[in-house]
């Protein structure tokens, strides 16, 4: 071997014996490209709707497993709206669903030209891409850098193809006749943290943002652990250092030395060649200039030996993708362009599949490979490989058509079924990895605190623009300096915008999205960790955005519902949880609310302080006690599981 490592005696025998055994060698599963399979034979004629469920079917007949029943109207009411929106549904929906066959794809169509689609995406997609509001390093001031943001929004609503998706971020500047918006989405390449600090090493820096650059795009699009092969060649996978090197070499035109213009900056004396007003400080019809500002001669990019920027021993590399995938086609130096393109051409064998893969996750809680951010043999395998690569076929040659392969996924019956479990299930598959029943996972952090506010009748709907400052604790920003800063929440209706719209702090990010497990983005988040700690529920009962949207909830609930506390209560089971109460549910709560009246009756100035949280004024007329009573039955239902999960 290379290492000048000798291979023990009985390794050699293991080796013979395998070699005696005739045993084939077999590529890894995720570095050939995909075919498309064809489509199984099943016994069960009548459940499969579509190719997804003929896939699905033939894997639980093989264990004699059958799926469950479909979900029943309100389940499936919620279920679609929060998976392609992020928001509740009104109580209607699910009248309508049981009201015709032909609604469900009615209503999947109209869902998916809402401009809540884009929003809801883009949230996931913002984490794959490490989008911040704040540079990371140091320290982490302000930078502006909203309009990528909406721009992801905007294209996926558009159904912008996902191979022009992943052109215009990685390369937009580089296109012939690049729009306005297409610079502006080359804004994907500044997302990396950076340091505003005077004293840094320049060319320690350069290194780190290169190396950046290449773990995001190799695990936001090919979902490989490229990181591992900064120092040393893969372990595992065959990455090499080279080839490392040589993706990074890609972004050596990219010009580290600007910075954008954000909030939250000391005063500065810039070089001449510096004093140009930020691309995104200005509005965007006024952008002349990409946002990445290519340079004329790309930096030379060399081999780092053990990752250390201060050996220049190491050989420089050109701009090339791993050597054991198909080769780049590109006459002369390949560009960010050619990156683009060779990503999303038909021979690679692993973008179509990571975000199918993805996006199944998304709409089930789990992917046909659970390991969203490995590809590689360390990653687990796909359980339904035959449905893996049909789908990856499927996405590219409908032109990577995005919301048709989300349409594909939640027309399905399988995306209908109950995610109630059986003693059948629990027994022959209790992690759910046969797909016999749907799957039932917590909303992620902004889902929660948009519902709330929906809920409250809070939500401010609008798009694009300024980050939005929540209410925060006093003095949460006091360790962060150069230059320290107070934080200001917004005290107007900017306060109510939806969580993608909120002000991402890499190094203090907002503590209720910290609390329900919310990425600091600092590096590329494909599945996030879901913890269950007091915090959550304390999150949901105490932080001032959630007690003013139960304040909100309980306005609504006077004011919208019926006169007698019986009808009140079945109005906010149904607008929270999208079903009617039980009978105990009904008892209790009722038992519950009497009390909580009683006591804010006695105690007005409870009432009083717990009616001064947020903004929000009651209407004339509104009796403070009966009023906090019924915010805090909003809180309870707030802090409900069952109001913060997905069936």
């Amino acid at each position: 071997p290379e290492t000048g490592k000798p291979l023990t005696d009985g390794g050699k025998k293991r080796l013979r014996d395998w070699i005696a055994q005739g045993a084939e060698y077999e590529a890894h599963w995720a570095y050939l490209p995909p075919k498309r399979p064809a489509l199984p034979n099943v016994s069960d004629r009548a459940w499969p709707s579509g190719a997804i469920d003929r896939f699905i079917m033939a894997r639980l007949e093989s264990v004699n497993l059958p799926p469950s029943p479909p979900a029943d109207a309100a389940t499936l009411a919620r279920r679609l709206h929060f998976d392609l929106t992020g928001l509740p549904p009104s109580p209607r929906l699910a009248k309508r669903l049981s009201g015709s066959p032909q609604a469900y794809a009615e209503v999947v169509g109209e869902l998916l030209a809402s401009p809540q689609f884009g929003e809801r995406l883009a949230s996931y997609w913002l984490d794959l891409v490490r989008y911040a509001d704040t540079v990371g390093y140091h320290g982490d001031q302000d930078h502006a850098i909203t309009p990528y943001r909406d721009w992801v929004i905007k294209a996926f609503n558009d159904n912008l193809p996902f191979d022009q998706f992943t052109a215009e971020q990685l390369a937009g500047d580089l296109l012939p006749g690049a729009t306005v918006n297409q610079k502006i989405a080359s804004g994907y390449n500044r997302l990396l943290q950076t340091s505003h600090e005077g004293g840094v090493q320049k060319k320690e820096y350069l290194a780190k943002y290169s190396a950046d650059r290449v773990r995001n795009v190799s695990n936001a699009w090919l979902g490989a652990t490229l990181a591992c092969a900064e120092c040393h060649d893969h372990k595992y996978d065959p990455f090499t250092q080279r080839d490392f090197y040589s993706l990074a070499a890609f972004f050596a035109d990219v010009d580290d030395d600007q910075s954008f213009k954000g909030t939250n900056t000391l005063p500065t004396k810039r070089e001449p060649e510096l004093q140009v007003a930020s691309p995104l400080a200005v509005s965007p019809a006024k952008l002349t200039r990409t946002m990445v500002t290519g340079r004329v001669q790309p930096r030379p990019i060399r081999i780092l030996p053990r990752g250390n920027w201060m050996d220049d021993s190491g050989e420089i590399v050109s701009p090339s993708v791993p050597h054991f995938l198909p080769a780049i086609n590109a006459n002369g130096r390949a560009n960010r362009l050619h990156l683009a393109r060779w990503l999303t051409a038909a021979d690679n064998p692993l973008t179509a599949r990571v975000f199918v893969n993805r996006l199944w996750y998304l709409f089930f809680g789990s992917g046909l490979s659970r390991s969203l951010d490995d590809t590689g043999s360390q990653g687990e395998w796909p359980t339904h490989p035959a449905l893996l690569d049909w789908l990856a076929v499927e996405f590219v040659e409908s032109g990577w058509d995005i919301k048709r392969l989300v349409r594909l996924i939640v027309t399905s019956s399988a995306y209908r079924q109950s995610s109630l479990v059986t003693p059948q299930q629990l027994e022959h598959d209790p992690a759910n990895r046969l797909y016999a029943r749907q799957g039932r996972f917590r909303f992620p952090a902004e889902t929660i605190r948009d519902n709330a506010l929906a809920l409250g009748g809070l939500l401010n709907d609008q798009m694009g623009g300024q980050v939005a400052k929540p209410y925060q604790p006093a003095g949460y920003y006091l360790p962060l300096n150069f230059p320290r800063r107070a934080y200001k929440a917004d005290m107007n209706v900017n306060q109510y915008r939806r969580a993608v719209y909120v002000h991402w702090q890499r190094q203090f990010l907002h503590p209720m999205f910290r609390a329900f497990d919310a990425p600091t983005r600092e590096e590329c988040t494909a599945q996030r960790p879901v913890s269950n700690t007091p915090l959550a529920a304390l999150t949901l009962m105490n932080d001032p955005t959630f007690v003013e949207a139960a304040k909100g909830f309980a306005v609504r609930i006077l004011t919208q519902a019926g006169l007698t506390d019986h009808d009140r209560l079945a109005w906010a089971w149904r607008a929270a949880l999208g079903r009617e109460p039980g009978r105990k549910e009904l008892a209790v709560a009722g038992s519950f609310l009497g009390e909580t009246r009683l006591r804010y009756e006695a105690d007005p100035n409870a009432a009083n302080e717990l009616l001064a949280v947020g903004m929000l004024q009651l209407p004339p007329g509104l009796a403070k006690p009966e009023a906090a009573a019924w915010t805090v039955l909003g809180q309870a239902l707030l802090n409900l599981s069952e109001t913060i999960t997905r069936n």
